[in-house]
């Protein structure tokens, strides 16, 4: 069955003191995802009778009511069509791992066991999933317990986050944001998982506390049949899900005909079918059977050479931001752009690379789109569970035109011609220094240097990065692979920006 990929942020965590906000979070999801489990975050740090700040959860009543407001908006929100899920995240005692606990309809309550096992039981006549996150952190302090894993309970697992990648303990993406939790182990990542026997899916999500759907922080992609609460529980608990770190790369990977999180009968012949599409180009797919890369496809060096002529399609990400420094102009924060896109082709589609509110897209046609863009010099919120100190906005194009046409920009009033051969060659940056140097004139009545660092330093930016062919970005792989050798086999898609992708696995059941 050919199913829909719908995309979500499978880890927004909102406060007790901030709840109200809510509808605000509710909003950004509506603008960026396709539905939303949203987990409620009801613990803080108090004050210990010692004095040390220790986290616990709030007083019961406190966090009730929050849950009652809950339920409240989402059942408006489910009324108005958009799927929406109620969860909060489960900590206990620490010892089995955090996990966000969500429920397919609106009328159960939050339980505190202290203990995973004793959570299962609590929820087993209920349509209840509890998704474990950061897993690679150390056993007994906040990683995954996987003596206790329920895989019914659990059907997949954050594979990465903002605190990174809890595959293994020898990959690229390091947990290490979050330096308090860490470092990572081999112990409870997980692969460790797999090698176990337990059979579960994988997804990204964001462990956003500051503004839902962060880029980069990571996306969870449901195969579904359709974008009915219903049809996506089915995608849940059958496992049909993935996840990308940052751009949404669209996956269609089956064995013998089964989709990702299935099981299928040993072959010595197995069929192994996948289609992707990136986001930029792909650099290498991996086929990955029981944890070992036993075939690495390069498709970086198999298009570059190939001739673009006449109408080709393409896709490039425009960036903006950067800006003043902080330290030297503490009180310009945040700066609102304006602009618009306008090509003499078709425009295909457009991904929204959104960290942080106030973004909006908007008048789409075939041929153009205008947008609103707010860009920060710092966190969103102030929090440290926020983005990076310096966030970018903005969005991947994808146009089919003429490689001879140009792609016009619009910015704040002002107009850029980008040629589509020169934006495929390389990318393009464009500096706002006439405003900086007007803002050094007034601020400090800084006019010449004989360097350029105090105007570079401080002015905003716009990144054109550069164009890719469809040839880059898309790839189908056909191949049969013996089956009777392993337990599980699924994918993993890089991208040359460093983005990646991870299917859930397609199971081996043997004879």
């Amino acid at each position: 069955m050919k199913y829909k990929i719908l995309w979500t942020d499978m880890h927004s965590n909102l406060h007790h003191e901030v709840i109200k906000e809510l509808p605000q979070w509710a909003e950004q999801i509506r603008k960026t995802m396709d539905f939303w489990p949203f987990a409620y975050y009801p613990y803080y740090m108090k004050k210990d009778d010692s004095g040390l700040g220790v986290e616990d959860r709030y007083p019961l009543d406190d966090i009730q009511k929050d849950w009652d407001y809950i339920r409240a908006f989402t059942d408006k929100i489910n009324g108005e069509g958009f799927p929406m899920f109620m969860g909060y995240e489960w900590q206990g005692a620490g010892k089995d791992g955090d996990h966000n606990v969500f429920f397919k309809d609106n009328k159960q309550q939050m339980e505190y066991p202290l203990r995973y096992e004793d959570l299962v039981e609590v929820y087993k006549n209920v349509d209840a999933i509890g998704i474990p996150h950061h897993l690679a952190y150390q056993e007994g302090h906040r990683g995954k317990n996987w003596n206790t894993q329920n895989d019914k309970f659990s059907p997949f697992v954050e594979i990465y986050s903002s605190h990174g990648s809890s595959e293994n303990d020898n990959g690229p993406l390091e947990m290490n944001r979050h330096i308090h939790m860490g470092p990572r182990t081999g112990v409870t990542c997980v692969e460790r998982g797999w090698e176990k026997g337990h059979r579960f899916g994988v997804i990204a999500a964001g462990d956003n506390h500051s503004c839902p759907a962060v880029y980069g922080f990571g996306y969870c992609a449901v195969l579904s049949k359709s974008n009915s609460k219903d049809d996506i529980w089915d995608a849940f608990i059958n496992k049909r899900v993935y996840g990308v770190s940052k751009d949404r790369i669209e996956l269609d990977y089956t064995l013998d005909g089964v989709s990702m999180g299935s099981s299928v009968k040993e072959n010595k012949n197995a069929k192994l079918k996948l289609n992707v599409k990136g986001s930029n180009a792909i650099d290498r797919i991996e086929i990955i059977e029981d944890n070992i890369v036993t075939e690495m496809i390069p498709h970086t060096s198999t298009w570059e050479r190939n001739e673009l002529k006449g109408k080709i399609r393409f896709k490039f990400q425009l960036e903006l931001g950067w800006g003043p420094d902080r330290r030297i102009f503490p009180d310009i924060e945040s700066r609102k752009w304006s602009g618009s896109l306008h090509t003499q082709g078709k425009l295909i589609s457009i991904e929204k690379c959104w960290s942080t509110f106030g973004q909006d897209l908007k008048n789409v046609t075939d041929s153009s789109c205008d947008f609103d863009i707010t860009t920060y010099k710092t966190t969103a919120s102030g929090k440290w569970m926020g983005p990076s100190a310096v966030t970018t906005e903005g969005f991947i194009f994808e146009i089919e035109d003429d490689i001879d046409s140009s792609v016009k920009l619009i910015i704040d009033g002002i107009e850029y011609e980008l040629k589509i051969r020169d934006i495929l060659y390389t990318s393009q940056l464009i500096p706002l220094l006439d405003e900086v140097s007007s803002l050094l004139k007034d601020r400090f009545n800084f006019e010449e240097y004989y360097r350029s660092d105090s105007w570079w330093h401080n002015c905003y930016k716009i990144k054109i990065n550069q164009a890719v062919p469809k040839d880059a970005y898309t790839r189908s792989v056909e191949k049969e692979i013996d089956t009777t050798t392993c337990s599980q086999v699924r994918v993993r898609i890089w991208q040359k920006n460093g983005s990646v992708a991870w299917s859930s696995p397609i199971f081996i059941d043997k004879e």
